[in-house]
């Protein structure tokens, strides 16, 4: 529950007020707000959503949208505009409303709009009070912001036989007294937007174990609800050359000092409890349970998520939260976690202390996975959230769906299903949740916001290779090797080194081969010119 300044950023709940008489975010209407996905690729249609919340409370009619688009990369700037007659009656508690923006060149954008709207009498048509126009949300104080999108002229770049997908994102399930999601259906269509193919919602455990109607009642079971989102994506799934959607969970888990810390967990078989920081009881936030007693419950693959993010002195004293420690990774035990998700959406203070860790884990011998997401509750282009509870809001872009993707490569004995395809090294195959799951038993991932960077092994010999694009800079402004010296006696220098790096801005396709003699493990990192990033998993030697 993003009450606390300084919690990240997602969709605003405005109506929420402890009970209190006043709040000066409450308004008599529901949320409003336009989104649109940061990026689209080739043939794709580019859309926007008008997310709706609230609307079961405070009924509303959407009568039309002025939409002008501003081309912002081109030495001839353009600018274009339209009014979409809509005539929507909104009564529900979510909804999510597409729009197709036509064709657009390859090339950024910004988009304004203004939405015009006037409230509905209850269980009525008729329209009462005064019209409003909203420039793209009707967010108390907040100052309007347009939106921001790519259209790619290439697909983005992706290693062969490898898949790409969102490790950390929420539903509309996510929903409580100040944030919500978008829903499993708008996520899906996003997600084939952006190039993506797959996408794991972890959405929170606490989430599931209150009702939909009320965010402070408890459910009669947390499997209700569940079962509900796992029923929702199992539908979506039908669906031909749609992104395999997977209903993960964002567990509340106590560490080794019994404090809350996030446990993502990949489509697993059952409910996880994890209700320790709710928000909801106030200062009894008790872990459910601890992380090895998770792990006994469940043989899905489980990360660590934003494990060194930052927190102020109230955030770990009201909802006794911590930070993971090399003892919660369970490494002694059959099931241990699988991975470190310490990209979070930005690369800030967060992902420096996440990297460094998992640097240090990997210099213990133990190679876990470097993940990569965006904690996005259904942010598509940008994030609004409470500054200070019942007073302010803010905004940033700090957690776009899907910006961040972990890319991991198909085993080749991967067993295929007959509804999900995929483009794997030129043909069409078919992507089953078992084929990802067995692709996150192997070792070979990377993560990144734009380039392609991964690794080939062939006995001592590693071969790494970059790839990008022009929407993502081209030439790249530096590719760098590390490795972890390994003596005779097999123990493990005590810091990498760079055993390769690039003197000149390398081309936008490099490939460098290292002969790894006397190292344990390589990986590798890069930079493009225009400041995307990306970094592979650990290619550990025989």
């Amino acid at each position: 529950m993003s009450i606390i300044p300084g919690e990240k950023l997602r969709y605003a709940e405005t109506h929420f007020k402890f009970k209190l008489p006043w709040s000066l975010l409450y308004k008599p209407w529901p949320e409003i707000l336009v989104d649109a996905p940061f990026q689209f690729v080739p043939n794709a249609r580019p859309m926007l959503w008008i997310v709706v919340r609230d609307a079961h409370r405070f009924p509303v009619f959407i009568e039309k949208i002025d939409i002008v688009i501003h081309r912002i990369d081109s030495d001839i700037k353009t600018t274009s505009e339209s009014t979409l007659d809509l005539q929507i009656r909104a009564t529900e508690q979510f909804e999510f409303h597409p729009l197709h923006l036509g064709t657009l060149p390859a090339g950024k954008y910004e988009i304004h709009c203004k939405i015009f709207a006037q409230r509905l009498e209850p269980s009525s048509d008729k329209t009462f009070g005064k019209a409003k126009v909203f420039s793209r949300w009707n967010y108390p104080g907040l100052k309007p912001a347009p939106l921001k999108i790519q259209v790619l002229a290439e697909e983005p770049p992706k290693a062969p036989g490898f898949v790409a997908g969102e490790m950390h994102c929420h539903t509309h399930y996510s929903a409580d007294h100040v944030e919500h999601g978008a829903s499993p259906k708008v996520l899906q269509q996003a997600a084939k937007a952006i190039g993506l193919d797959f996408v794991s919602c972890t959405d929170h455990a606490y989430d599931f174990a209150y009702t939909t109607e009320d965010y402070t009642k408890e459910a009669d079971t947390p499997l209700t609800r569940f079962d509900a989102l796992r029923e929702e994506i199992r539908e979506l799934n039908q669906a031909a050359d749609m992104p395999l959607m997977i209903a993960g969970e964002e567990v509340s888990a106590g560490n080794s000092k019994g404090e809350n810390v996030h446990m993502t967990a990949l489509g697993p078989e059952g409910y996880l409890p994890g209700l320790g920081d709710c928000g909801r009881n106030w200062l009894d936030n008790k872990p459910t349970f601890k992380i090895p007693k998770l792990l006994e419950m469940t043989k899905a693959h489980c990360f660590a998520a934003h494990p060194m993010q930052p927190m102020g002195y109230l955030e770990k004293f009201i909802f006794r939260r911590g930070y993971w420690s090399h003892k919660d990774l369970n490494l002694d035990a059959n099931h241990k976690i699988r991975g470190i998700q310490f990209w979070n959406g930005i690369r800030d203070e967060g992902f420096k202390l996440g990297r460094e860790w998992w640097i240090e884990e990997l210099g213990k011998g133990n190679y876990l996975l470097p993940i990569g997401g965006n904690d996005a509750h259904g942010d598509l282009n940008d994030t609004t959230a409470v500054s200070i509870p019942l007073v302010s809001l803010k905004h940033s872009r700090a957690h776009m769906f899907g910006k961040v993707r972990t890319v991991v490569k198909l085993t080749p004995s991967v067993i295929l299903s007959e509804d999900r395809q995929v483009g794997i090294e030129g043909s069409k195959k078919n992507l089953s949740f078992k084929s990802l799951n067995e692709a996150f038993a192997g070792d070979n991932c990377y993560i990144t916001d734009g380039p392609a960077l991964w690794w080939e092994r062939e006995g001592k010999k590693i071969t790494f290779h970059a790839r990008n694009t022009q929407d993502f800079g081209g030439a790249f402004r530096y590719i760098r090797i590390f490795g972890r010296r390994r003596s005779n006696n097999g123990k493990l220098a005590p810091h990498e080194t760079v055993c390769m790096e690039s003197l000149v801005l390398p081309p936008a396709k490099t490939d460098l081969t290292v002969n790894a003699d006397d190292f344990a493990y390589l990986r590798a990192e890069c930079e493009t010119a225009t400041g995307k990033f990306a970094m592979t998993s650990a290619a550990v030697l025989p």
